[in-house]
């Protein structure tokens, strides 16, 4: 029987090992097509992290995974396995489109309010089906979430096809936001803006027509620090309230929590409609701090990206925080790659592919190897 690992071995080595082999298998796939893998990583790194416009984007794609891997932690604390995010998070797009296209906001944070609620509310509705089907029916969520995403999907294209898309325009998108509800990017607000200079060739700060100093666009919006709440509201909420307990009990234990008075409906359609809302709060990131308007592929992956970031966080929001940042640095460090060198961008999907690999279903394997490196180090 495998040695149960140190507290701090289990949060901090087994992350870092398992990242250290997808590294280095990575680097034996670049080798493999006669790649350089350090030339790879001096790429990521200066188009991810070192220049403004680099992490700007890295948080900007973080903070899309750092909604979705809450909504995956939460349901899991349950025993339930929410693999619906992204659909969620498309239906959350379509609340906050209607949010801010029907209804006059005098400004941007009142707009982000309504946005919050039509998001919340559409990404809880949409995850409360399945949710149902669970609790009253029996049917398994995992099957459930997965046919629900094809269906927002299919349901957003017809809306957005047959419904919001404006008179004379071909692509199936939704009309632009009002100026109003525009959200403030990092090098629009005051104390970061700094740090978004644009300078010139000799070193200087480049000025438009005004005098003004220009400064570098990037995607990265308010709804960062939005993000930083929700993992803040989700520790609380799990380790520090009653409803927590009560959803960490009938995760350890279905069985035990009946026996306790925990109701098993009560649980399921509670955590679902939590798990759908923090999907849906997604949206607000690159549907109305992005691109302004509703897109069809509004989601862009994230609720499935989702999944391997609370895995890789162990279902903790500190952990979910870290793991989207590293999965944004994978994204933004992965497009750099596709630009600047001549390795195929695919790659960065060989690489998140890697990191789930030995995070989630290899995790066992490098707990077995620190036990018995553990156990050697006692006897010794």
């Amino acid at each position: 029987m495998m040695d149960k690992l140190p507290k701090w071995a289990d949060i901090l080595l087994v992350p870092l090992i398992s990242l250290l082999l997808a590294a280095l298998v990575s680097a034996l796939v670049l080798l493999a097509i006669g790649q350089s893998p350090m030339q790879a990583l001096t790429v990521m790194v200066n188009g991810a992290i070192v220049s403004p416009y680099g992490w700007g984007y890295t948080l900007y794609y973080a903070t899309s995974f750092i909604f979705t891997g809450l909504a995956v932690s939460v349901a899991y604390h349950a025993g339930l396995f929410n693999i619906g995010a992204e659909g969620q998070a498309q239906l959350g797009g379509l609340g906050v489109a209607l949010a801010c296209l029907f209804l006059p906001w005098p400004h941007w944070s009142l707009a982000l309010v309504g946005a919050m609620v039509g998001a919340a509310l559409f990404g809880a509705a949409w995850a409360a089906i399945p949710a149902w089907l669970q609790a009253k029916r029996g049917s398994h969520i995992v099957i459930t979430t997965i046919m629900f995403n094809y269906i927002a999907a299919a349901v957003l294209i017809y809306l957005l096809v047959e419904v919001l898309r404006p008179a004379g325009q071909m692509d199936p998108a939704s009309a632009r936001f009002p100026a109003t509800t525009s959200l403030p990017q990092f090098q629009d607000i005051p104390g970061l803006q700094s740090l978004f200079l644009r300078y010139a060739a000799d070193g200087t700060v480049r000025l438009n027509a005004e005098g003004l100093p220009l400064y570098q666009k990037v995607p990265a919006n308010v709804t960062f620090f939005l993000a930083i709440l929700a993992c803040v509201g989700v520790w609380v909420m799990l380790w520090h309230t009653r409803l927590g307990y009560m959803i960490r009990a009938f995760g350890k234990s279905e069985k035990a929590a009946r026996y306790a008075g925990i109701s098993a409906v009560k649980i399921t359609m509670t955590v679902m409609l939590i798990s759908g809302a923090l999907a849906g709060l997604m949206a607000i990131n690159n549907v109305m701090g992005q691109s302004e308007r509703l897109l069809q592929n509004s989601a862009e992956g994230a609720g499935f990206i989702g999944i391997a970031v609370a895995l890789m966080g162990r279902n903790h929001p500190v952990g979910v925080f870290l793991a989207a940042i590293l999965f944004g640095f994978l994204y933004q460090g992965g497009a750099a790659l596709g630009l600047e060198t001549a390795i195929p961008i695919e790659l960065r999907t060989v690489v998140q592919g890697l990191v789930i690999l030995f995070t989630g279903a290899l995790d066992q394997m490098v707990r077995m190897m620190l036990g018995w490196a553990f156990r050697a180090r006692r006897t010794v």
